[in-house]
């Protein structure tokens, strides 16, 4: 009979140990990647009472439970937020822990601090590969990822310019529909723009033949004027360009002695989109359809964000993107075993199988989708569904304790 105290106060203390993992998880119903936990009940060694071995079995109550993490996966939520990642699938974030270990977690709601690193909301470095040198070495062992910040990207100097446009071939010599001009922006070594003007006029004693001259502004030279490109291309009967031929040498427009001080240039003009003509002579109207150049003028980091994939992108003010970095990801094939310490991260366990690192979408690691978080695995009403039956069992085994307390009064009843 009197084992039944320390019975009932192993159910007391075992109710009380559940009722407090419920309460965490409902604590974290909010907490972006939070694996709520399963409390799993065992009991205690039996006694055998009686002659029969076995015939009379009593526990000795419950042991502490044991929990687990569900590792199940949560509801994505779109955020918006640049910095935001959620992993759809198998993995873990890296980030760094105390004494520089390695710690893994599932909230991707990350931010960076006043010198680029890119870091959790409680202040830990996120692992992953940056950009050294215009190279994105993934093959490296991952480390904290720095973004650039207050960057300016270089100009880049014009190479190249095409105009996708067609010459009219029913305009008439010496009128004005058989004259047009386009023109294309380009940039030199210091990222200052000039204006390269393009302008066609028909032969008038050459069927199918147009006269052309490519020049910049004279405001733009130290010493005007400069030397525009001229020359002339031809069509066929079919209006198709034959000369220049595809594949022989682009024209090329030298620019020199510009007024504020950036080097010399040399532009290619491209009248062949691989071996087919950039330049057409049908019946409509002279029209340009498109106008290409590769250059591009000095650029202010703007804005940087986490793409699907992992990327860590910087755009600048003209438009363009860069890679600048790569999050890691982390398959743990046992992620049961791991220990939470805290700050949405965990650790290995001595029974956590060895981490396999790579990059997301590889290896049955799962996918990063960018401006998302991974909502809670909490359901609310299954967690009021276990507390109201952990309170039931509190209060049940409660009434042993008061029983088997009156029957211990009675007992000693007897002896007086």
């Amino acid at each position: 009979m009197f084992t039944s105290f320390s019975t009932a106060l192993s159910a007391l203390s075992a109710f009380s140990t559940a009722i407090d993992v419920t309460g965490n998880n409902l604590a974290n119903l909010n907490t972006v990647g939070f694996k709520a936990s399963e409390v799993s009940f065992h009991d205690l060694v039996t006694q055998s009472l009686g002659a029969g071995l076995g015939s009379t079995q009593v526990g000795f109550g419950v042991g502490t439970p044991t929990t687990a993490a569900l590792f199940t996966q949560g509801a994505i939520q779109n955020t918006g937020g640049s910095l935001d990642a959620a992993i759809q699938g198998d993995g873990f974030f890296l980030v760094e822990g105390p004494g520089g270990s390695t710690e893994y977690t599932r909230a991707g709601n990350f931010q960076t601090d006043s010198s680029g690193n890119l870091q959790t909301a409680t202040g830990q470095g996120v692992l992953g590969w940056t950009l050294t040198n215009g190279v994105l070495d993934t093959n490296a062992p991952p480390s904290a990822i720095t973004i650039p910040t207050g960057t300016v990207q270089p100009p880049v100097v014009t190479q190249n310019v095409s105009f996708s446009l067609n010459l009219d071939a029913a305009a008439t010599p010496g009128t004005s529909n058989a004259t047009f001009a386009t023109s294309v922006t380009v940039y030199d070594s210091l990222g200052n723009s000039h204006v390269v003007t393009a302008t066609f006029t028909e032969d008038p004693t050459t069927p199918g033949q147009w006269d052309y001259s490519l020049s910049i502004p004279n405001a733009d030279l130290a010493n005007p004027p400069g030397t525009p490109l001229t020359g002339s291309i031809n069509f066929n009967a079919n209006g198709v360009l034959t000369n220049p031929a595809a594949g022989s040498t682009s024209p090329q427009l030298a620019i020199t002695g510009l007024a504020d001080g950036a080097a010399d240039m040399t532009i290619n003009w491209n009248l062949y989109n691989g071996t087919t003509p950039d330049i057409t002579q049908f019946a409509q109207p002279s029209s340009v359809s498109a106008v290409t150049q590769d250059g591009s003028a000095a650029a202010q980091l703007t804005t940087v964000a986490i793409a699907s994939g992992g990327e860590v992108l910087a755009q600048f003010s003209n438009g363009q993107q860069t890679v600048v970095g790569q999050l890691a990801m982390a398959t743990i094939r046992n992620p049961d075993s791991l220990i939470a310490v805290g700050d949405n991260n965990y650790e290995l366990s001595s029974a956590s199988a060895l981490p396999a690192v790579g990059l997301p979408g590889t290896g049955g690691r799962g996918t990063v989708a960018g401006g998302s978080l991974e909502s809670s695995t909490v359901d609310i009403a299954t967690e009021f569904t276990n507390l109201i039956t952990y309170q039931r069992g509190y209060e049940a085994n409660s009434k042993v304790v008061n029983a088997v307390d009156e029957l211990s009064q009675d007992t000693i009843d007897l002896i007086k």
